[in-house]
């Protein structure tokens, strides 16, 4: 075959194989970073829904020991969104309670519908979040699933093997460079890392009980509430 177009055929072949190995590799990172935009948004949603719902029960309980039984009777581990200030500051309880409408014909029944609406919401809030989380994960894996894909129809390895089975066997233009040790610090630097675990950026919140089943709980945290406040 004449050396020109043995010369082309070579190049057509090895830009074929780089287009196919470069575009399926930017196919997952975009991927990728859709997947980071997206936990971005969902930090976001998390602070402004159940984080204010959150906030808004801390305030209205208005003691420690209330809230650590309530995290408690809802299957929190940690005081997520909680900071001591919050029970402290007028303008944090203005604006938390901002838009509830209290109901009720006691300043007590009102004071505990406050709590029961606001269970209501914090739950509500979580069951989007928890679907979103969810959705999060199942891109993850489908990310994941990508890159095993492309590791097997790509193998770094298989390909150099090939390009230097086309420079019959010697050093060719793009074998000869990438021998030994500089063979694996290519293939590290072309490796492609999974995203990280959705709950390593975004809190892990259980699943709620319907507010029927942990209504009397709550009335009972509302009563003792409602006295320290009172006093």
């Amino acid at each position: 075959m004449d050396a020109d177009i043995a010369r082309v055929l070579s190049y057509e072949i090895r830009k074929e194989v780089a287009d196919r190995y470069f575009g399926f590799r930017k196919l997952i990172e975009e991927d990728s970073q859709d997947l980071q935009r997206k936990m971005q948004l969902q930090s976001r949603t998390a602070e402004q829904a159940v984080g204010h719902a959150l906030t808004r029960v801390y305030i209205l309980l208005g003691d420690e020991a209330l809230i650590h039984d309530f995290l408690q009777l809802i299957g929190l581990e940690e005081r997520i969104f909680y900071d001591p200030y919050l029970l402290e500051s007028p303008t944090l309880r203005a604006r938390a309670l901002a838009g509830m409408r209290a109901h009720g014909f006691t300043r007590a029944g009102r004071f505990t519908n406050l709590i029961l609406d606001s269970y209501q919401l914090l739950e509500e809030s979580v069951t989007v979040y928890r679907e979103r989380f969810g959705e999060l994960e199942d891109s993850l894996e489908t990310i994941k699933e990508e890159i095993k894909i492309f590791y097997k129809k790509n193998d770094l390895g298989n390909i150099m093997q090939f390009f230097r089975a086309m420079d019959g066997g010697g050093d060719g233009p793009l074998y000869g460079e990438i021998q030994g040790g500089a063979a694996d610090k290519l293939e590290a630097t072309m490796r492609i890392e999974p995203p990280s675990p959705i709950e390593h950026s975004l809190p892990i919140f259980p699943p709620l009980m319907p507010l029927a089943s942990v209504k009397k709980q709550l009335k009972r945290l509302a009563e003792r509430a409602f006295l320290l406040h009172r006093g």
